[in-house]
């Protein structure tokens, strides 16, 4: 059975991890320390979703991948310099906030909102990928907040991996506590996976599919629509870098079991 997917992928931005972030308080609320320098790139999380879509449309013909992305039109720019050579997709652009001091609510609210509003969307032919956890927007709730606003009931999170059967259900494997693993079949769509690691590489750059995708990402950013989250209700007492903590010391010719049980008991204090 060849089912036509309609996928749609949520993904944000996040500032490369290699740089040193500084959480300050600003006029506005929270925020990081010269945030707009910082180089941006796509959620880890959201890269391993926008992958598994692809692929799946790869292998489904008449299949289609949007990306859906909220965050400051310069900086959506920027990182899809990179993410248009990966895979091809249709980008739907909001010029937004992508701190991750926003609400997750008010958050998904935005993106519902953006995906109800794609031309010819289908909810029969409806795939909903995004990140189960996000390297910034770490509330673990926006993708389950994208799913009810779109009516979908159908939602698997923590997502390793997407088998299509030959009836055309679905067949999921998620994370669950204890490091194991549980089979969850879907009969139908729509359907919402929040993705964890997934199974598949980072593919390698393409010259010729970001050609192809940057004809429509460019018009897309251009005619981003401006996303403002006002994050009423939210108040923060403060913000700082976690406090780093080192006790060293150096003992020689020790038992490994001593040794093991100082650590154990460190920890547990």
């Amino acid at each position: 059975m060849n089912t036509a997917y309609q996928i749609v992928v949520c993904a944000g931005i996040v500032p490369d991890p290699l740089q040193t972030l500084e959480p300050i308080t600003s006029a506005a609320g929270p925020a990081l320390k010269n945030e707009m320098m910082l180089p941006a790139i796509l959620d880890p999380w959201a890269g391993h979703a926008l992958y598994e879509a692809a692929n799946l449309a790869k292998h489904k013909t008449g299949s289609k991948v949007w990306l859906v992305s909220l965050g400051p039109k310069a900086k959506l720019q920027q990182v899809m310099m990179t993410v248009a050579q990966k895979v091809p997709f249709e980008l739907i652009a909001l010029d937004g906030p992508a701190s991750g001091f926003t609400d997750a609510s008010e958050t998904a609210n935005a993106l519902a909102d953006a995906i109800v509003a794609i031309p010819g969307l289908d909810k029969s032919k409806l795939l909903v990928f995004g990140g189960w956890e996000s390297a910034s927007r770490g509330a673990g709730v926006t993708m389950q907040t994208v799913g009810e606003r779109l009516g979908i009931v159908d939602q698997f999170q923590g997502v390793d991996e997407l088998k299509v059967n030959a009836d055309g259900s679905l067949e999921i494997l998620e994370r669950i506590e204890g490091g194991k693993h549980q089979i969850s079949k879907c009969a139908g769509l729509p359907a919402l996976l929040g993705w964890a690691t997934g199974n598949l590489p980072e593919p390698k750059n393409n010259p010729q599919i970001g050609m192809v995708n940057m004809r429509t990402v460019m018009p897309a950013l251009q005619k981003a629509k401006p996303t403002r989250l006002a994050g009423e209700g939210l108040l923060f007492a403060s913000v700082t870098l976690p406090k780093q903590l080192r006790e060293t010391k150096i003992v020689k010719d020790k038992p490994t079991d001593d040794i093991a049980r100082e650590i154990v008991e460190w920890i547990t204090k």
